[in-house]
């Protein structure tokens, strides 16, 4: 069916593309309120679910889509969408969100979040530039690369929780909000959410293959933009409409927190079903996604509120900007 479909011309995969971001944003919507209500249901606290549920939730549309496209054999598509969604969620949604207004830093995220997120990238970076057990130089991400990420995840989530235990304020941030409902409607929620994160992911990969085909660019180059976009659109609009009400705080933490399940959670488990082959230009991604950690980490240390001001707002969509120039002048 959606072969036939693709035979009407180059917007239809388009279009479908866009179809699939809504089930998997809405899929993954239903999929967090009715865990949420079911985990409340058995008395479990906001705090565990916001640091569980909620927060899996959030990077639930990068996961389908990788989980999909490593089924399909897609892997450049799979390691594209998370070093692009990273790349977008500082240089982007952070740059855009500090020109709305300045985004006020927390001390755990910039001695914690923001070096785990630098991490990553240089991570990533290693792993296809030096021949290890975790990644073979210009070749691929191993299994063992994607269990060393995981291992940085768990690590991760112990500090959080650990954190979290110790700063009541932390558990006002980080706590669900999770309302109770009957366990059938729960239920019914989580099938419902699972049903369109599976359909948005199937749509959404097999039509951007089917565009880089037609375009006849590589799967690279959409993963990295459309795809990587369309996954980074519920941070997007979290953090912006944020910024508007001036709780711009919430930003940052929601950036770099997707940042570190991307990489270490959905990237790991990714390598750990299915090495994942280099790509030709993946050195540059992965510095690109430690770059704009970086530069978050250097510049709120240039006033002493520790606060992203509008300056390097811009300075994060500018570098972007020409990052995305170069992308589309040297493509894969």
């Amino acid at each position: 069916m959606i072969e036939h479909l693709f035979s009407y011309g180059i917007w239809v995969p388009i279009v479908l593309i866009v179809i699939g971001f809504v089930a998997l944003v809405k899929g993954a919507d239903l999929l967090v309120d009715g865990a949420s209500a079911i985990a409340k249901h058995f008395g479990i606290s906001d705090l565990i679910i916001g640091l569980t549920i909620v927060a899996f939730g959030t990077s639930m549309p990068e996961f389908v889509v990788n989980m999909v496209s490593v089924a399909h054999g897609s892997t450049d598509l799979a390691i594209t969408n998370i070093l692009g969604s990273n790349i977008i969620n500082t240089f982007v949604i952070l740059g855009l969100t500090a020109l709305v207004y300045p985004v006020v830093s927390q001390k755990h995220t910039r001695n914690f979040d923001i070096p785990m997120s630098i991490i990553a990238g240089f991570l990533v970076l290693m792993m296809v530039v030096v021949n290890s057990p975790f990644g073979e130089a210009g070749k691929s991400i191993s299994t063992i690369g994607g269990v060393l990420l995981l291992a940085f995840f768990v690590f991760f989530l112990y500090d959080a929780f650990s954190h979290a235990k110790e700063n009541k304020e932390v558990e006002a941030q980080e706590g669900s909000n999770a309302k109770a409902m009957p366990i059938r409607r729960s239920i019914t929620l989580i099938i419902g959410g699972l049903v369109g994160l599976i359909i948005g992911g199937e749509l959404i990969v097999d039509s951007a293959v089917n565009l880089a085909t037609r375009m006849g660019v590589s799967e690279a180059v959409i993963g990295l933009t459309i795809v990587a976009l369309g996954t980074s659109l519920p941070e997007l609009a979290t953090s912006v409409i944020a910024a508007f009400k001036h709780n711009s705080d919430i930003a940052i933490g929601n950036v770099f927190g997707s940042n570190i399940f991307n990489v270490y959670f959905v990237l790991g488990t990714s390598a750990v079903i299915r090495p994942l082959p280099a790509y030709n230009g993946i050195a540059i991604d992965a510095f690109m996604a430690a770059l704009g950690s970086i530069i978050v980490w250097m510049a709120l240390r240039t006033n002493k509120q520790r606060v992203l001001k509008r300056w390097a707002g811009a300075l994060l969509v500018l570098v972007y900007a020409g990052y995305l120039i170069f992308r589309l002048i040297h493509p894969y």
